[in-house]
C-alpha cells in the first residue's frame, strides 16, 4: 500500500493535474459539484484571488466546541480515552466507565449545552474586536453539529438536540461578522483506530473496546437504531504501526502506511461538507489537513474547493468572496487556497494573505489548564496578533468553551483585557498592510523555522519592548512595541536618519494611540520617542505621519 501512496504522490508531481488519476473518486449522485469557473484541479484553482475583505478583518474568534468538552480533559479526548494508561483514559474509567463498556458514543448524550447563548457570545466576541467567527462543524470525533442529512450522529438527534451551526450562523450574521465553519471528520478513519484496541494489563485485559460495535449490538441500549460504525468508522484493518500512539502524525497526509479510507467514507465526508456549504453559506471553510481533504489519493478535497468557490460566485453576483484554508501547502497550492499556520508564524512578510490559528488554552476545554493558570495572557495574544498582522496575516483565536456552552472567568478576564487594548489600538490592526519590513528586534532578526504545520509561536511569547512591528494604512506608519518599555523610551531603529528604511520625507508628527502627541527625535540611532506614563500593561502603538 505504501508504494501506491508514493506512486500517487509522484504522479501528482509530474503529470498534468487535469490528467491525474485517483485511487478513490467520490460519487456526486447525492451532492453534485456545482459547475462554474473553477474545476477540481490545482491549475484551475490557481485562478483564486483572496477577497479584499479577508485582508482587512485581521482577527477572528473560533468556538472549538463540541461533545469532547464533556469530560474537560482537553483536545483529542475521544481518541485518548481509548489509549490505555493516559490521563484521559484514567479519568474516563474513573468517572464514566471502561471503554469496553462506555465509549465516546456514550458521552455524546451528556453534552447538553444547557447554558449556551450564541447571540450573547458572538456579540461579546465582536465587542472585543473579532471581525469573523468560526464554528466547529465536526471534529475528528465524527459527530456533525447540525441537522445533518448524511450523519445520524448529529446534534439535532442527540446531545443538545439543537442545530448548532444554524444558531451560530444566525448569531454571526446578526452581529455583522463573517461566518466560518471548520470540518475535521475526514480523519476519523485513522483517528479512532485506538477504539479497536483492548487493555493489555489488568482485569479487563483482552476485552475489546467498543470501536467495532455495530447497529445490531444496540438492541435495548440508548443508541438502539444507530450504527456506531457511522461514528467510529472502524470496519477496516488498522494502519501500519497503529498501536504506536504517535504514528498518526506521520500518517496525517495519508502516507507512511495509513489505511486509506473507502469510497463510501470519502463520499460521505464530501456530501456532509457540501450540505454545510449549500445550507449555511459560510464565508470561510477550514480543514485540518495537508492541502485539501483526502489528497492525493482521492478527488474529494479538490471537488469541495471547486464547489465552494463556484457556489460563492453564484451567491455573490459573480464575485468570489469565499476563503478556504489548507496547511503545509506548496507554492502552487498557496495560490489556490489560503495558507493556515497552526500555533505559529513564518518570520517574514508573506506576499499572499495567510492565517495563523491559535488558542488561549487547549483546543477543547481542559480543566487542568484552567486549574494551573495555563492560558495565554492578553499581552501574549496581542504579541501574536501584532506579529502576524505585520507579516500580512490574520489571527484566528480559539476560546475553549465548557460543555455547557460558557467560558470560565479566567478566560473572560483575558478577553476583556485584550478587548480594552483593541478598543484603543485597532486602527493599527484593521485594514492595514505590511510595511517594507515587518519588524525589528532580536526575534525579528532570528531564523525561526516552522515545525510541520507551524508550532513555533512560543518563540514570540517572550518578545520585549525592543521588539517592534510595523503596519501601514495610507500614508500612516504604525510602530508597535511588543511590550511597554520600562524606561518609557521607544527607539525605532528602522527609522534612523539616512537608513535604508528611513521615510522619504521628514516625520511630521508622532502620536501614541490613546494619548496623543508625544515628543520625538530622529537621530542616527533611530526614531526616539519618550512615552507618557504607562497606559496599559500590554503594548504601546505609535502613529507616525
Amino acid at each position: 500500500m505504501k508504494y501506491k501512496i508514493l506512486l500517487a504522490s509522484l504522479l501528482s508531481a509530474v503529470l498534468p493535474l487535469s490528467a491525474q488519476t485517483y485511487q478513490v473518486t467520490v460519487s456526486e449522485n447525492d451532492e453534485p459539484m456545482m459547475k462554474g469557473k473553477f474545476e477540481p484541479t490545482w491549475q484551475s484553482l490557481e485562478q483564486y484571488q483572496v477577497p479584499e475583505w479577508f485582508r482587512n478583518v485581521k482577527f477572528g474568534i473560533w468556538a472549538h466546541w463540541g461533545p469532547q468538552c464533556v469530560e474537560g480533559t482537553g483536545d483529542w479526548m475521544a481518541r485518548s480515552l481509548y489509549i490505555e494508561g493516559t490521563r484521559e483514559y484514567k479519568y474516563h474509567v474513573e468517572h464514566y466507565g471502561h471503554p469496553s463498556e462506555v465509549g465516546f458514543k456514550d458521552i455524546i448524550p451528556l453534552w447538553k449545552a444547557e447554558k449556551w447563548d450564541p447571540e450573547k457570545l458572538v456579540a461579546f466576541y465582536k465587542k472585543i474586536g473579532a471581525q469573523y467567527f468560526f464554528a466547529l462543524g465536526n471534529h475528528h470525533d465524527n459527530m456533525d453539529l447540525w441537522d445533518s442529512k448524511y450523519q445520524p450522529w448529529n446534534s439535532v438527534n442527540m446531545g443538545p438536540k439543537r442545530d448548532i451551526l444554524a444558531e451560530w450562523a444566525k448569531a454571526a450574521r446578526k452581529n455583522g461578522l463573517y461566518f466560518g465553519v471548520s470540518l475535521h471528520a475526514d480523519h476519523a478513519w485513522i483517528w479512532y483506530e485506538p477504539s479497536q484496541r483492548h487493555d493489555t494489563i489488568g482485569p479487563k485485559k483482552g476485552i475489546p473496546y467498543d470501536g467495532k460495535l455495530t447497529k445490531a449490538d444496540g438492541k435495548g441500549k440508548w443508541w438502539e437504531g444507530y450504527d456506531p460504525q457511522d461514528l467510529y468508522a472502524q470496519n477496516h484493518p488498522l494502519s501500519k504501526d497503529s498501536w504506536n500512539n504517535n504514528s498518526i502524525h506521520g500518517q496525517w497526509a495519508w502516507g507512511n502506511g495509513a489505511n486509506l479510507p473507502s469510497k463510501e467514507f470519502c463520499t460521505n465526508f464530501y456530501n456532509r461538507t457540501l450540505d454545510v456549504i449549500n445550507r449555511y453559506n459560510p464565508d470561510l471553510l477550514y480543514f485540518d489537513v495537508t492541502g485539501v481533504p483526502f489528497y492525493p489519493f482521492c478527488d474529494a478535497g479538490l471537488k469541495i474547493a471547486a464547489h465552494f468557490y463556484n457556489h460563492s460566485m453564484a451567491t455573490h453576483k459573480g464575485k468570489l468572496e469565499a476563503v478556504m484554508f489548507g496547511k503545509i501547502l506548496n507554492e502552487q497550492q498557496k495560490r489556490a487556497l489560503v495558507w493556515d499556520v497552526e500555533r505559529g508564524a513564518p518570520n517574514e512578510i508573506i506576499e499572499r494573505p495567510w492565517q495563523s490559528c491559535s488558542c488561549i488554552g487547549g483546543w477543547h476545554y481542559n480543566t487542568s489548564i484552567y486549574e494551573n493558570n495555563g492560558y495565554k495572557s492578553a499581552a501574549n495574544v496581542v504579541k501574536l496578533l501584532v506579529d502576524i498582522v505585520s507579516k500580512n496575516g490574520n489571527l484566528l483565536l480559539s476560546v475553549p468553551l465548557r460543555a455547557d456552552g460558557t467560558f470560565d472567568e479566567k478566560e473572560e478576564k483575558i478577553l476583556n483585557e485584550f478587548g480594552d487594548w483593541m478598543a484603543i489600538n485597532k486602527e493599527a490592526i484593521y485594514d492595514t498592510r505590511p510595511w517594507v519590513v515587518f519588524g525589528e528586534g532580536p526575534i525579528a532578526d532570528s531564523d525561526i523555522p516552522l515545525n510541520a504545520q507551524g508550532f513555533n509561536e512560543g518563540s514570540y511569547g517572550n518578545a520585549g519592548a525592543d521588539e517592534i512591528r510595523f503596519t501601514t494604512k495610507g500614508n500612516t506608519l504604525y510602530a508597535i512595541a511588543l511590550a511597554w518599555p520600562a524606561d518609557g523610551r521607544v527607539v525605532v531603529k528602522s527609522l534612523a536618519k539616512g537608513g535604508k528604511t528611513a521615510p522619504c520625507g521628514d516625520i511630521k508628527k508622532v502620536e501614541l494611540l490613546g494619548h496623543g502627541k508625544v515628543k520625538f527625535e530622529v537621530t542616527d540611532s533611530g526614531l526616539e520617542v519618550m512615552l507618557p506614563e504607562k497606559l496599559n500593561d500590554i503594548a504601546p502603538v505609535l502613529r507616525i505621519r
